[in-house]
């Protein structure tokens, strides 16, 4: 929705033109909510489940050569055969006039991920700190600038952030957590994050070295024949579709899970020599994925990645440079906002955090990030300048803000910055990167049309090291110490209260009971049978955790007066009966009389009771 709205503004309100095929464009978004919800329902299912699995069995053996071995096949498989590096390899290809391979730049982009997994799990394995290893890397980044062409830098920096997939991210984050979680003296939000950022850093070291080779030693050769997979292949006029290109498009699909499955069952079968728990559900995941994969990338064809192209056209002709700045920083929000591997990584950081990290908020400074540093990627190709001076200071920035910023939130920020760039990320951004490039006097698409990307994947840490510093000065608490302050205050009130008749609650999700300083009331509410339903809606609004249920029939005044002949009247109301504290009377009182209207024209009755020696009652750490 996000994505949609920023394309209507900035299609109707700015350059006040309806695009040509917009059915398409429309029709396309659709799908790709709709793939977006098969592909996450599939990484629950399948992908998640089998490679913690995995890391715990391989933890287990205590082979480190293993773990090494697989950890490098899985990052060089699922890298090599990735949508999107297929896309920038065979864009590099074309603007570079054939120097540039892209068979040759793929196989170096995937054997570096493959080498910086290997290295993030030897940390792991090792409990040494994420943040030693990543500026050391920075500093063999920008070493590498100083001596790189400049036609390669930029499109080594973006190689970084196109490496981390929608396939690559859950699988090696499971792999990460998985062994973080069973390898003795780790923890898994401390040591199990940071594996992706491995994967964003290490290519961009690697592409240097190759462009240095390629523009020192290799002559021009001409490219020959259409690219096949060039930004853009799709019109927006036109999107041709049939059942043969939807199985080829599956099919497709399917060859890119593959060495991923391959590599699995290899060493589940082979190596561990012990069978896939839960089989069944694990392929139906990985079919999933497929399919939902397949809808995704089909969608982003039917006329959003020409879209990009065409915005980025018709901005540069508004002679209005805030108004490119603007479309950046919203369409770099709204893509990632919508970014399939960003949700499941933050959904496992809330979860590894012990909710400490809220998905929806570091969702939202991630896209900040992204916003912020795509809009400034655009201020340099609209004004000029060398990339390695913004880079370099980003990083001076994330080296500063990771000795302020709290331990846990370090290796999910580092890990933010590669799950930004993926499916959704990559095409747009690059598109108008690149149509920037194009259509604005005395820019090289080569040296000044890549680069949006690495600032998409740089700005985000800068963002979610700030947000772990907002919320570690908030003070914001995870649900164990939620929970450990709140028995420390039962403790505490037992003891200050050893004179007084106190009641005996048990905390929710802890097995210890503890005396409670606090006044309970019981709030009864007589309510005919189909209002059931109503009085508990309400109650539950108002704070109730718990209600005990009986069946009852009553009379009024009018009915007193021939009593005998409804004694025996079947039962049609019930009575709930609500145990709380005595300060959410008022409150629970006043919004089930509202929601019944109890006092008007509505049956039933409401009233409450004090309660004294309360034993066996269980409450929830909030309701303390």
């Amino acid at each position: 929705m996000p994505i949609i709205l920023v394309i209507l503004f900035f299609q109707l309100a700015i350059i006040q033109t309806i695009p040509v095929g917009w059915q398409s464009t429309a029709l396309g978004l659709l799908i790709v909510g709709v793939g977006l919800a098969i592909f996450l329902l599939g990484l629950e299912v399948g992908i998640f489940p089998v490679g913690e699995g995995l890391a715990r069995d391989f933890a287990h053996k205590g082979s480190t050569h293993w773990i090494i071995l697989f950890t490098f096949m899985i990052g060089f498989g699922t890298t090599v055969a990735e949508p999107a590096l297929l896309v920038i390899a065979d864009k590099a290809s074309f603007v570079s006039n054939g120097r540039i391979d892209s068979f040759t730049l793929r196989i170096v982009v995937a054997l570096s991920v493959g080498i910086g997994i290997v290295i993030g799990v030897w940390r792991i394995i090792k409990g040494h700190l994420i943040q030693y290893y990543i500026i050391t890397g920075y500093v063999l980044v920008v070493a590498a600038t100083t001596f790189a062409p400049p036609e390669i830098v930029g499109l080594a920096y973006d190689l970084g952030g196109v490496t981390t997939s929608t396939i690559t991210v859950p699988l090696v984050a499971a792999l990460g957590i998985g062994l973080a979680s069973t390898i003795e003296g780790r923890n898994p939000i401390l040591d199990g994050f940071g594996l992706i950022a491995f994967a964003s850093l290490t290519p961009m070291i690697f592409v240097q070295f190759y462009g240095i080779y390629v523009y020192e030693f290799v002559e021009v050769v001409e490219l020959v024949g259409p690219i096949s997979h060039q930004l853009g292949t799709s019109t927006a006029s036109g999107f041709e579709f049939n059942l043969a290109d939807m199985f080829n498009g599956i099919l497709n699909i399917f060859f890119d899970v593959l060495p991923i499955l391959g590599v699995i069952f290899f060493f589940q079968y082979v190596v561990l020599k012990k069978k896939v728990d839960n089989l069944r559900e694990v392929m139906i995941g990985f079919g999933l994925v497929i399919v939902g994969l397949y809808a995704f990338v089909l969608g982003l064809e039917m006329g959003l990645f020409t879209l990009g192209e065409s915005m980025a056209f018709q901005l540069t002709q508004e002679n209005n440079n805030f108004i490119i700045y603007a479309f950046a920083f919203c369409i770099g929000f709204s893509t990632t906002m919508a970014e399939p591997s960003l949700i499941a990584i933050a959904k496992k950081a809330k979860e590894i955090s012990d909710e400490r990290v809220n998905d929806f908020i570091l969702r939202i400074f991630v896209a900040f990030g992204v916003a912020i540093g795509i809009g400034l990627g655009s201020y340099r190709i609209v004004n000029g300048g060398e990339i390695v001076y913004y880079i370099v200071i980003g990083y001076l920035s994330v080296i500063f803000l990771t000795f302020m910023a709290p331990k846990y939130i370090v290796p999910i920020a580092y890990d933010s910055g590669g799950v930004t760039t993926s499916t959704v990320t990559v095409p747009l951004v690059a598109a108008l990167g690149l149509g920037l490039a194009t259509n604005i006097a005395g820019r090289d698409p080569l040296i000044d049309g890549f680069g949006l990307i690495a600032f998409a994947s740089l700005y985000p840490i800068i963002s979610v090291l700030t947000y772990g510093i907002v919320v570690d000065k908030l003070g914001t608490k995870g649900r164990q110490e939620l929970l450990d302050i709140k028995l420390g205050e039962l403790r505490y009130a037992m003891a200050d209260a050893s004179n007084m008749k106190l009641s005996t609650v048990k905390v929710h999700e802890s097995d210890v009971r503890h005396s409670y300083k606090a006044q309970f009331s019981t709030v009864h509410v007589i309510v005919p049978k189909d209002k059931e339903e109503k009085a508990l809606l309400a109650a539950k609004e108002a704070g109730a955790t718990g209600v005990t249920i009986t069946e009852a029939h009553g009379m009024g005044l009018m009915e007193m007066t021939n009593f005998y002949n409804r004694l025996h009247s079947a039962n049609t109301d019930v009575n709930l009966m609500f145990i709380v504290l005595s300060k959410e009377v008022d409150s629970m009182v006043e919004k089930i009389m509202l929601d019944l209207d109890i006092v008007g024209d509505g049956d039933g009755i409401i009233y409450s009771q004090p309660v004294s020696h309360l034993k066996g009652l269980t409450l929830s750490v909030d309701a303390l």
